[in-house]
């Protein structure tokens, strides 16, 4: 299993014939199917049924920053556009009642192994107002100070202050992430996000000297004037830096759900065969620089913990990606973060002036939700299976949730047939396993067991989801 967990194989035919709109499932069901009758009274009685012995678990914590100095057209996050670092103190105040709010109803003897500041820009914050919220959560959490902690944030490049990369390590930041999506002066500038080579390395040695462990850069391919040459060249620059993951996402152009990339011209988006090729030249160059394949975008370098996780089996999927410390309840703050709590999801309120009344008012600023049946665990306990591991053992299902594979997935076997008569995937007593040729399209297998799914939603008018490649 190691050695095929090594193997890809890029077979751009099959790319084309399985490629559709689907799921990222870093949560099953997905977020489209929260419901605005779960609110803050399901979310606090499930928090409280976690805090028992029996099902007491890690914590991880994930706070949005939804603001960004310039918009970046290619971008679909929530986030909002201002140079005003005022609004990120008073946001950091309202994030603190939040703190303040939830807290209390975890048992406090939980442990916070996982931290992450995601956006949005997160350096959008001043050292001053980050070092306030890390007292705020340290006062309120139990922040593990152990060295298996992960406790990462998201940078721009273009705007993190010289003090820091040192002030991180000392806050306890042991990763950074890093966005590069293309160093190729044409594609920066159509996607208005003119960031050079310089200032992202010097900030890579800054967070390496600063005292910070590990680095993520990310690449986006499918961009506007993108090129085989340019692309190439960025992909060199990033591997020569030697960041201990790189992940290279597909663009999705969806200008009629997001409105920033209404400023990109679709004409200048590379054609299907060419953000094929790109995307093959992203596996050729980072494979051939000693980057292993961990899965959905991702590569790490061989001595990575997702990559010893992987080996191990025990990596997990969850809002923030892959992660080695999944097994915790997740708690999301601020505003539109996504939390999954026991057996069910909630999701903060999308837009801030809501969120922030909510929060002022006492209330946990809860929008919608989902309360998770049986069914959802057995479906996204395989679906993660799958996600993370390419392999589901079938007795191991069965035997934990008590029913017969064949019998209870027959609708789901029968739409992985066209899939096994490819060869992505081989079908057995023992169990379901994806092949070197079908690692690439693991979205696509996944999306049989999906029961949600709305089989017309890939002729939609307006895409709900990104296609798998």
């Amino acid at each position: 299993m190691s050695e095929m967990k090594r193997a890809l194989t890029f077979d751009a035919e099959l790319l084309r014939r399985h490629d559709r709109p689907g799921p990222r499932y870093t949560s099953y069901p997905s977020a489209p199917q929260f419901r605005t009758d779960f609110g803050a009274e399901q979310v606090r009685a499930e928090a409280v049924r976690t805090n028992e012995a029996a099902t007491r678990r890690a914590l991880s914590l994930y706070l949005h920053v939804p603001f960004c100095f310039s918009p970046c057209f290619y971008c679909g996050c929530n986030r909002l556009i201002t140079r005003d670092r005022s609004k990120g103190e008073r946001y950091a105040r309202s994030l603190q009642r939040e703190i303040g709010l939830v807290a209390p109803v975890f048992d406090d003897r939980r442990e916070v192994i996982q931290l992450h500041l995601g956006g949005g820009t997160p350096n959008f914050l001043s050292v001053r107002v980050l070092e306030q919220l890390m007292e705020k959560l340290h006062g309120a959490f139990r922040l593990s100070a152990t060295a298996e902690r992960d406790f990462s944030i998201e940078l721009d490049p273009r705007s993190v202050p010289e003090e820091y990369p040192a002030t991180l390590a000392r806050l306890g930041f042991n990763r950074v992430s890093l966005g590069v999506q293309d160093f190729d002066p044409a594609v920066q500038d159509a996607v208005n996000r003119i960031q050079s080579i310089e200032q992202t390395l010097d900030l890579i040695d800054a967070c390496r000297d600063g005292g910070v462990e590990s680095v993520n850069l990310d690449l986006i391919y499918g961009l506007p004037y993108q090129t085989l040459e340019g692309f190439r060249s960025t992909l060199r620059t990033v591997v020569s830096a030697r960041p201990d993951r790189v992940a290279v996402y597909g663009y999705a152009h969806l200008p009629r759900v997001f409105k920033a990339q209404q400023h990109i011209d679709s004409a200048a988006l590379p054609g299907p065969e060419l953000r094929l090729q790109l995307l093959a030249l992203a596996i050729e160059e980072l494979s051939l620089s000693g980057y292993r394949y961990i899965g959905m975008d991702h590569f790490a370098l061989p001595e990575d913990e997702l990559v010893r996780s992987q080996e191990a089996r025990t990596l997990q999927r969850n809002f923030m990606g892959y992660t080695t410390h999944a097994d915790c309840d997740l708690i999301g703050l601020g505003v539109s973060a996504i939390s999954h709590i026991g057996e069910s999801f909630s999701q903060n309120f999308r837009d801030l002036r809501t969120w922030e009344e909510s929060v002022a008012a006492g209330r946990l600023p809860i929008w919608r939700g989902l309360a998770l049946n049986t069914d959802d665990r057995v479906r996204g306990a395989l679906i993660g299976k799958l996600m993370c591991h390419d392999f589901v053992d079938i007795g191991a299902i069965e035997t934990h949730y008590g029913i017969k594979f064949g019998t209870y997935f027959s609708e789901a076997l029968e739409q992985l047939k066209p899939h096994v008569k490819d060869g992505l995937l081989t079908l057995d007593a023992e169990g379901i396993a994806v092949t070197a040729r079908g690692r690439l399209l693991v979205r696509s297998i996944a999306m049989c067991f999906d029961r949600y799914l709305d089989p017309q939603g890939a002729a939609a008018d307006v895409p709900r989801y990104s296609k798998v490649v």
